[in-house]
């Protein structure tokens, strides 16, 4: 039982360990496009919450499913492995979400606008530029 704990204890620190830190991701639609971008300066920062995509919900299921099964026999072990789907649904939900900020700006041209930014700390008065293609927001970045 042991060992399985582990393998999944492994598993999961070698998925989290493959994503980037630090770098700006870029949508696989964005290659080979022209992209835009506009200037502005932020007028208002507000705190929000991304709510998890339903991936996170679904990997946290699972994979306590799993580690529930691992316990107890007969009716306890369906218990086990009940609770053990619940609650890791519950949890993968919650590390689903991200932190994001609202930005409210004041694009140079005059026109305002709001985008969401995750990853990175802006601050009112910032000079930023959004980078864009056919409406979507690709990157937030000081300037």
């Amino acid at each position: 039982m042991k060992k399985y704990i582990v393998a999944v204890v492994l598993t999961s620190l070698f998925f989290t360990g493959c994503a980037t830190r630090g770098v700006n991701e870029i949508d696989a639609n964005a290659v080979n496009y022209e992209l835009n971008y506009q200037v502005g300066t932020i007028e208002s920062v507000k705190a929000v919450v991304i709510k998890d995509n339903g991936v996170g919900t679904f990997l946290g299921a699972i994979s306590g499913a799993v580690l529930g099964s691992l316990v107890g026999k007969g009716r306890g072990n369906t218990l086990a492995t009940l609770a053990g789907g619940l609650g890791g649904a519950y949890a993968g939900n919650q590390l689903g979400k991200a932190n994001a900020l609202e930005l409210s700006v004041l694009l140079d041209n005059g026109r305002r606008i709001v985008v969401i930014a995750k990853g990175k700390d802006f601050y009112k008065g910032e000079k930023i530029r959004v980078v864009k293609h056919d409406g979507r927001v690709y990157s937030v970045e000081p300037f």
